[in-house]
């Protein structure tokens, strides 16, 4: 090898990608998680609402309360149009004795809040996962 001896040699280079998803300074990130927390918080409040609500309406008729006293009047008229909808899917059962009645059709509604407000909490879940423990961490480490 008289000739000149060639050597080559191979360079592998690694590229290493930015992340998709870039993080921002702290308390930006802070708010938008303690935002997210509040509109669960929120939707969970109204849900409690309007089952507190349809809740004593069916206490209230079971009993058999006075439609037209003070406090039973407030209650049907504040839990109707929650529970509107709901009048004609199921029979009422009734006592004709003690006039008390069972709204089944008021216990499907409340069924069906309830898992409306779920199925909120889990689609702003699906988009920007939150819970607690994340905001109380971020706020615990500034």
């Amino acid at each position: 090898m008289d000739e000149k001896e060639v050597q080559s040699t191979t360079t592998t280079r690694k590229v290493i990608k930015e992340p998709a998803i870039k993080t921002g300074p702290p308390q930006a990130i802070y708010e938008t998680k303690k935002s997210i927390f509040r509109t669960y918080q929120v939707v969970w409040y109204f849900l409690g609402v309007i089952e507190v609500l349809l809740g004593f309406r069916i206490i209230l008729k079971i009993f058999g309360a006075d439609p037209y006293s003070g406090f039973a009047n407030l209650i049907y008229s504040l839990s109707s149009p929650f529970a509107l909808p709901f009048f004609g899917v199921l029979r009422i059962s009734t006592a004709t004795t003690t006039g008390s009645l069972i709204e089944w059709s008021t216990l499907v509604g409340m069924a069906v809040y309830w898992i409306v407000a779920y199925g909120i909490v889990q689609l702003i879940q699906f988009v920007k996962p939150v819970t607690p423990d994340e905001v109380e961490q971020t706020v615990d480490s500034q």
